[in-house]
């Protein structure tokens, strides 16, 4: 049987409580750009290929037009990044006064780090290859 042919994630999803907050963080500090914000519900933003996608959960819990989706918690994304940007990237994050909770050594010549936005979430980068 084949497998299914996937090209990727499109689309991740992370439950917030403050858009603004999001927006600040994301877009100020991670350099996502915003491509969708409705007030009292999400904000969208771009990530390469992909799209994150930032709800509040209070919200999109009681959905009547699509499938009512939430959760609460410590999440967990991972955003990749060319190999030979990785350092730079690292960097930047620095420089921007994100606190750097974790660097992985993956054995295989690649390392990882973990940070958290203002919500709790852990988010990682990672660079291109690091599963291949």
């Amino acid at each position: 049987m084949r497998m299914i042919p996937y090209t990727g994630i499109k689309e991740n999803c992370l439950y917030i409580d403050d858009l603004d907050q999001a927006v600040e963080f994301y877009q100020g500090v991670l350099e996502m750009p915003v491509i969708s914000k409705s007030d009292g519900r999400h904000v969208f933003f771009r990530c390469g290929s992909s799209v994150l996608l930032c709800f509040l959960p209070e919200i999109t819990r009681q959905e009547t037009t699509l499938p009512p989706h939430f959760a609460y918690g410590k999440q967990h994304l991972a955003f990749e990044v060319m190999a030979e940007d990785y350092n730079d990237t690292v960097s930047r994050l620095e420089q921007k006064g994100v606190p750097i909770t974790h660097v992985q050594d993956w054995g295989n010549g690649h390392n990882s780090i973990y940070f958290e936005d203002p919500f709790g979430h852990v988010l990682e980068i990672v660079p291109k290859g690091i599963w291949e």
